[in-house]
């Protein structure tokens, strides 16, 4: 019988494993290299217009959002892709979901990040 490995060793490898999956999207995804792109732009605005804690954690909290919901999006994609690889309808129904998912949370973080920003413009 194997020895079953501890709680702390599960969690260190559970976080490998997310690790390795952030950084295969970053790698490998057109679309979360632009978000990340962003993220960094409107960290760097963030410390520009010194923006208050409530505001960071609100934009923290869009960012990881619609980062999350992009990687979610590919594991649906992938999962899709996987069980159907030609065209299918209902497949195509569902990815264009999984995308209507992202693009939500998406504008929901460009509204407020508007919220943010624009009294800091004018």
């Amino acid at each position: 019988m194997q020895k079953k490995e501890s709680f702390f060793i599960n969690r260190l490898k559970s976080v490998g494993f997310a690790y390795k999956g952030a950084i295969f999207l970053l790698k490998t995804e057109a679309s979360i290299k632009v978000q990340f792109t962003v993220a960094l732009l409107v960290t760097v605005a963030g410390f520009y217009f010194n923006i208050s804690s409530t505001e960071w954690l609100f934009q923290i909290g869009f960012i990881g959002l619609v980062m999350s919901m992009e990687g979610l999006n590919t594991a649906i994609e992938y999962i899709a892709d996987f069980i159907h690889p030609e065209h299918h309808k209902t497949i195509g129904r569902i990815k264009d979901i999984a995308a209507g998912a992202v693009f939500i949370s998406a504008i929901a973080a460009i509204i407020g990040a508007m919220v943010i920003y624009i009294p800091k413009l004018f």
